[in-house]
């Protein structure tokens, strides 16, 4: 894997009649070095749809995004003499030599336009728990195909300097010695490198308060647990419930420090915050007796429109809700919920509403599925049902030609639109509508 410095965040578009700047195509070889295929223009892919990337239609490669070679897969890449697509299971230039698809992780805040283009060899495993974005060599550098859609550094690691973190460490053990939150969020920045476990530390921007053991949703990608054979977690889930007293400590020790600062509950190290929606509104309760400020939100699949209520009695500000798809049957394909349904989810969004809340949508994005007909004009359908203040653009992280097939099975896909077309459809649909990455506090509800 690599890192990049960071350059430019705007896309521009292609003007008609000007020869395409085509990026070059990238590979790897099977220990993993990383190289440029001159002649091969790298591909992006949403679905069964192939486009050459041009440097007007991607950006410099945003700081902290990480390379990646994808095992047991071809690249798919445009001859650019023969102007045609094909796949390269051999490096062109030393005949024998098996090459690699190289795909980019992107930093928060970037949404991916096209995903990494390549075939499957026979046998081929499930790929890692990843987004896997589309890139190519250009200018220099490396690029992109991304859409910026927050500026915010809240995870910047930049602005995390190891020595902060361990000097919050060090305070908050002497503080909460006995509290078990507080030595899980130890682990979470430490050893995991969860950037919002260090912003805790550190006294910035959003803290996590992970609280639930179990789900009843069980999600294809689920990061903290998997029962399907081949797929690995990136997370350990979180052992224990902490007591209200615990998650108190800890949220007000952020908000002490961090007056327009963000709580969270529903973190990935954890099942679902309202499978223990009794320990959150007592929590809450008492956070609120101690101070009126911060932000508390909470990320959720929304499942149970009863504790949603109650903890927006309790003096809950905001919540995010998890959704690959707003049409029911992609939406149960992917989480498969276990004892609610999609109109349970709807009525949550509804209650949150009624009860003065602010309410997003953490959309989990891969084109080829995201930005096709059905699912924009459904997308444009719901949010005209129920109008929502914000939708937070994330990489689904999963294998994303696997994906793609398990949509198709569940309901129509035709040829995507482009991500860039969904986005300013969506402006223009919806010019209330924000769109970023990051939790907001209230002062920009």
């Amino acid at each position: 894997m690599a890192r990049n410095r960071p350059g430019k965040s705007q896309r521009t578009t292609h003007r008609k009649n000007q020869t395409p700047r085509y990026l070059d195509a990238l590979a790897a070889n099977a220990s993993g070095e990383i190289f440029e295929l001159p002649g091969y223009a790298a591909v992006g892919m949403a679905g069964h749809r192939l486009v050459p990337l041009t440097s007007d239609t991607t950006v410099a490669m945003p700081y902290g995004s990480e390379l990646m070679l994808l095992p047991d897969r071809i690249p798919l890449v445009f001859n650019i003499r023969k102007k045609t697509f094909q796949s390269l299971a051999d490096n062109p230039y030393e005949p024998g030599q098996p090459i690699f698809p190289v795909a980019i992780f992107n930093s928060p805040g970037y949404v991916n336009a096209m995903v990494c283009a390549y075939e499957e060899r026979p046998g081929a495993g499930f790929l890692p728990l990843f987004s896997y974005g589309a890139a190519g060599w250009g200018q220099g550098g490396f690029r992109s195909s991304v859409i910026q859609v927050d500026w915010e550094r809240r995870q910047d690691l930049r602005l995390m300097p190891e020595d902060q973190v361990h000097d919050g460490v060090k305070r908050y053990r002497a503080a909460f010695p006995k509290n078990r939150l507080r030595e899980h969020l130890e682990h979470c920045a430490l050893v995991s490198g969860c950037p919002a476990a260090k912003n805790f530390f550190i006294g910035r921007c959003e803290a996590p308060l992970p609280s639930s053991r179990q789900c009843n949703a069980r999600c294809l990608g689920c990061i903290s647990l998997q029962n399907e054979p081949g797929i690995s977690c990136c997370q350990e889930r979180i052992s224990f419930t902490p007591t209200p007293d615990e998650i108190r400590e800890v949220a007000t020790a952020h908000i002490e420090k961090v007056p327009d600062g963000v709580v969270s509950f529903g973190q990935g190290c954890e099942g679902d915050p309202l499978m223990v929606a009794d320990v959150l509104r007592e929590s809450i309760i008492d956070i609120r007796k101690q101070t009126a400020n911060g932000t508390i939100n909470l990320n959720s699949n929304a499942s149970l429109p009863g504790q949603v209520e109650r903890l927006f009695d309790s003096g809950l500000d905001s919540i995010r809700v998890s959704m690959n798809s707003v049409r029911e049957s992609c939406y149960t394909a992917y989480f498969r919920p276990n004892g609610y349904t999609f109109d349970h989810v709807t009525e949550s969004i509804r209650v949150a509403a009624k009860k003065g809340g602010h309410v997003a949508l953490n959309y989990l994005n891969c084109p080829g599925v995201t930005d096709t007909p059905e699912e924009f004009e459904s997308l444009c359908r719901f949010l005209s049902d129920h109008p929502v203040h914000l939708i937070q653009w994330r990489n689904l992280n999963y294998d994303p030609l696997r994906y793609v097939s398990i949509m198709k099975q569940a309901d129509s896909q035709s040829e995507s639109l482009g991500m860039d077309r969904v986005l300013s459809q969506l402006k223009k649909r919806f010019p209330a509508l924000k769109h970023g990455y990051f939790n907001p506090p209230r002062q920009r509800f």
